[in-house]
């Protein structure tokens, strides 16, 4: 788990933002998460952000590469392609994805895998930091129900990461491959027939996280209980080596389950989301709502945007309106949030080190 730090954060490896931000400076952020298409070809009952009504939306590829190259010329040091919708549905993925690393940034994916071809994986691998398939059952039948897809998308997903192994090993590309399972209720006897199936596959790792609801969402999928935690974990751990590992989020597991740490959300500042209309949101939870909307990006920079009037009231709402207790719980920002709060708030004796 050391090595990707899956179930924790990476803040503590940028001090100077960090420092910045704790003197009250204005700083930008660290990474961004861009959703290329609001369009998805799967309707899986876990999925978080299924109440946005997966628009046929695509992001203007004109306007993102010239707001790309001004965020990395502001210190933006990575971008995850994900989103509300597959990423994989742009037409124009292969050339943004190349792009943001062109301007010095890295670059990620996040896909369900069916659109993840031959000529697609071995045009963007070597661009890729990393890249993650949701693959959330070990058959055809399960996958298709959980996934709201066709039982052949599992088939077409499977070869499709077996295939961008074979590219990555072949080309000897840095890209880190993964597999992502959301755990609940529904398929949690599938997560270890998919360990082992993955384990021959040749990806790098999988990665078991838990199902969290989103407040708007009327999903049909039910979080499992800590008992399926304790019963995976033994044998999971198993499977681990040197070249396959095995990354069961307890951490997030145990979050759930328990209150959160600190008062308010503090991590916004260091991460922000695009969406398929280009608007900049302060938080992927509350997509749609205007209230954390900054702006516009077909309509200002990214400079104006991240500077200007309305991100300053969004922040002060999160500080001092915003009750955490109604956000998702265990959310992208949850141990970001421990850790600056945990900073600005050190108990007793924090001098003996």
């Amino acid at each position: 788990m050391e090595d990707f730090k899956i179930d924790g954060h990476k803040l503590m490896y940028h001090v100077e933002p960090v420092h910045n931000w704790l003197n009250g400076k204005d700083i930008y952020p660290i990474y961004v998460e861009v959703a290329p298409s609001g369009a998805c070809n799967h309707r899986c009952i876990f999925c978080g952000l299924s109440y946005l009504g997966y628009k046929p939306r695509y992001i203007k590829t004109k306007y993102l590469k010239k707001r790309l190259l001004e965020m990395s010329r502001h210190g933006v040091k990575s971008v995850m392609y994900a989103g509300e919708g597959e990423p994989l549905l742009h037409k124009d993925i292969i050339e943004l994805i190349a792009y943001t690393k062109q301007t010095g940034m890295d670059a990620a994916l996040t896909t369900n895998g069916v659109f993840l071809n031959q000529k697609t994986a071995g045009e963007i691998m070597k661009y890729l930091s990393w890249l993650r398939v949701s693959l959330d059952a070990s058959g055809p039948l399960e996958y298709a129900k959980i996934h709201g897809c066709s039982p052949a998308d599992f088939r077409t997903a499977v070869d499709n990461i077996d295939r961008a192994s074979r590219i990555k090993k072949g080309n000897k590309y840095p890209c880190t491959l993964g597999v992502q399972m959301v755990l609940f209720k529904d398929n949690a006897g599938e997560a270890l027939p998919l360990a082992r199936m993955l384990k021959d596959t040749g990806v790098d790792y999988f990665v078991i996280k838990p199902y969290s609801r989103h407040p708007k969402n009327k999903d049909t999928a039910r979080a499992a209980g800590l008992a399926a935690l304790n019963n995976l974990s033994a044998e999971l751990n198993k499977l681990s080596g040197p070249k396959f590992r095995v990354f069961l989020r307890e951490n997030a597991f145990h979050r759930l389950n328990t209150g959160k740490p600190y008062k308010s959300c503090l991590g916004v500042s260091f991460w922000s989301y695009i969406d398929s209309n280009a608007d900049i949101y302060a938080c992927s939870s509350y997509l749609g709502d205007k209230r954390f909307c900054y702006g516009n990006l077909y309509k200002d920079s990214f400079r104006k945007i991240w500077q200007g009037k309305k991100r300053k009231e969004t922040l002060k709402m999160f500080a001092e309106k915003l009750d955490i207790n109604e956000c998702r719980r265990a959310c992208r920002l949850d141990q970001i949030n421990n850790y600056l709060w945990e900073l600005k708030h050190p108990g007793a004796h924090f001098n003996f080190i």
